[in-house]
């Protein structure tokens, strides 16, 4: 917790050394991959043995913002490649919902492709599983569903103008879009004025992609990928099996009973371009994202926060705090001892046990392990590790580090119940095993059984000792004010850690229901940071204030004083959604908040824990440098 008294010199410091992550480097490890043309590729082997003609376009799975259930590409009646093996995924890819499939559109590099037939999907009014399938395309367009379609491991966008003259590049495009009975384009039917009639679908049957490379400058090395963009068109084909790629979009009526055939197309083309390098090729895309002068006002928005506090705590610590302990160890006859008042007044009873300590105990185990676990994984994402190039590297980090920091939450459970005097050690270790990780990760419950073992050297450590003996009979606390009784404080605390992340929190949601790309971890490096400082502090500052009114129950309440930020979140959270989603429907809206209330217990155990230490930290301090008898 020493972050809470850096000086500010050294904070201008610290902070520009953690912005250098901002701008981090392209994943370390992840090999590009040469291409060269069909005629050429039998000479390139011989030097580069993974030079590659042909290029594979991978598909992934669909969602939409207006629904919280994604559906896999084969759940939709499109072109698919069955033969095929699918690629492996990793741990996040699985837990992030991620289905990678192969795909029928195949191209050769540097041949150029112009309204290539891939399929024909055909639908009798006859059949009722025809007649299934179209209903589920028809929905998944009125909901606005988005395919996501992967080149050489990159992101197929969607490139479009935006307000004043910006260009936004979607990693996604949609299935297709509606017309209203009033006439009123939806989505993404206002890009054509031909989608004019109403009541009626258009489907994206056909997309034009563009592949951008660039030579490497030792010609033996083949090219490498640098961009892949298309454009979603809509086309009726006159012949299914000769399509033209020309006349009226391909338009699906709600009043339309007959046989219907949607024929599915793409032309594609390679563009050279030297400008764009290999390593900066995802720059394209993170650029078109106008976040960055918004991160800038929100860090600005925390370093006030920050600031603030620290003014606060150094005001109390270098002033009130020095002169308290200087005129309590000047207290040298009996008279003296007997007009004890303040926060010495309560020394024999500021280490009494608290209520609940079991539970206490748990808690705090489970948000160092989360603590750590958030610590180590925003490092590492700083520094590029974790890139959005790396799919699912993110949470197979995280999730890989929840298991393995089993350890240090069973020892700090076990140790910190040991002090509060509990005896009950093996329900301590079964409920830091099972009560926060089963609530949030209840598929891993088995892999967190290591606690079992592992939380016993926590008790054969000796308890955390304290600098002054607790008194046999409690003291009796005074009638309290009421900016000093315990729920004023615990609500006031939270909100000044909120306001150092609410504005952060607004893109990771963002990231999370909109489907957005989250890339400035540099920037939440830094936010994690100013939270614990301002978590920490905000703490301290309420602990001193309920210490000098005599009120020594401060273990339940500095959890509750920091993890009260997680009640701000949550709310927060429901402004979200009333406010930013088009969330429709009763199963996606209970997923929704089922969801949020997962993250708004970790944000609670996490938060709270920082403030725990924090205020444990700043009691132990001044009690052992005052003379008590």
């Amino acid at each position: 917790m020493r972050f809470a008294y850096i000086p500010p010199v050294l904070r201008v410091f610290l902070l520009i050394g953690i912005l250098n992550c901002v701008s981090s480097f392209y994943l370390p490890g992840l090999a590009p991959v040469s291409f060269c043309e069909k005629g050429q590729q039998a000479d390139k082997e011989q030097d580069v043995p993974d030079c590659r003609s042909e290029i594979e376009l991978f598909v992934n799975r669909l969602d939409s913002v207006e629904s919280v259930l994604p559906y896999e590409y084969t759940a939709f009646d499109f072109c698919s490649e069955e033969s095929e093996k699918r690629p492996s995924e990793n741990l996040g890819q699985v837990l992030f919902g991620e289905r990678i499939e192969p795909s029928p559109y195949k191209f050769e590099f540097k041949k150029k492709e112009e309204c290539k037939h891939v399929c024909t999907k055909t639908y009798s009014k006859d059949k009722a599983d025809d007649k299934a399938k179209l209903d589920f395309l028809k929905k998944g367009m009125l909901l606005n569903y988005q395919h996501h379609w992967i080149v050489d491991n990159m992101p197929v966008t969607w490139c479009y103008d935006v307000e004043d003259g910006q260009k936004f590049c979607n990693p996604g495009f949609p299935i297709g879009c509606y017309v209203t009975d009033a006439g009123r384009p939806k989505d993404a039917c206002v890009v054509n004025s031909d989608f004019n009639d109403k009541d009626t679908f258009y489907i994206f049957n056909h997309v034009d992609i563009t592949i951008y490379y660039h030579m490497v400058e030792n010609e033996a090395a083949g090219a490498r990928l640098v961009a892949a963009k298309m454009e979603p068109k809509s086309y009726k084909h006159k012949s299914a099996d000769k399509p033209d790629c020309t006349g009226a979009p391909m338009d699906l009526s709600n009043k339309f009973s007959g046989d219907l055939k949607i024929p599915y197309t793409y032309s594609v083309q390679f563009v050279e371009d030297q400008k764009i390098r290999w390593a900066s090729r995802w720059d394209y895309i993170l650029e078109s994202m106008p976040h960055t002068n918004i991160q800038w006002f929100s860090i600005m928005n925390s370093l006030v926060i920050v600031l603030f506090l620290s003014g606060m705590v150094a005001m109390i610590m270098l002033r009130t705090l020095h002169k308290d302990i200087a005129r309590y160890n000047q207290m040298d006859s009996v008279e003296d001892a007997q007009e004890e008042f303040g926060w010495k007044l309560v020394h024999g009873d500021v280490f009494r046990p608290p209520r609940k300590g079991m539970l206490l105990s748990v808690f705090l185990g489970s948000g160092t392990q989360i603590f750590i676990m958030t610590f180590v994984t925003l490092f590492f994402a700083c520094l590029g590790f974790l890139s959005p190039a790396n799919r699912g590297a993110l949470m197979t980090c995280a999730v890989v580090l929840w298991v393995l920091l089993g350890t240090p939450a069973g020892y700090v459970a076990a140790r910190l119940y040991k002090s509060f005097g509990g005896e009950k050690w093996k329900t301590n270790v079964l409920l830091t095993a099972f009560l926060c990780p089963g609530i949030v990760f209840a598929d891993f419950f088995l892999m967190n059984l290591i606690l079992w073992g592992r939380a016993y050297f926590g008790f054969k450590k000796s308890g955390i000792e304290h600098p002054v003996r607790t008194n046999q009979i409690p003291r009796q606390i005074p009638e309290q004010s009421f900016y000093t009784k315990p729920l004023p404080g615990i609500i006031m605390g939270g909100i000044l850690p909120f306001g150092c992340i609410f504005i952060q929190l607004f893109f990771i949601l963002n990231s999370i229901w909109s489907h957005q790309m989250y890339y400035m971890f540099g920037f939440l490096f830094l936010v994690f940071i100013i939270l614990l400082i301002t978590c920490s502090e905000a703490t301290i500052l309420l602990c001193y204030f309920h210490l000098c009114a005599e009120d020594y129950h401060w273990q339940w309440r500095s959890f509750l004083t920091s993890g009260f930020t997680a009640v701000y979140f949550l709310v927060y959270a429901v402004h979200y959604f009333f406010s930013k989603l088009q969330i429709t429907g009763l199963a996606s809206t209970i997923l929704y908040f089922g969801y949020t209330m997962i993250m708004a217990l970790i944000f609670f155990l996490f938060t709270g824990t920082i403030g725990f230490f924090a205020c444990f930290w700043f009691v132990t301090k001044i009690y052992s440098v005052v003379k008590v008898d």
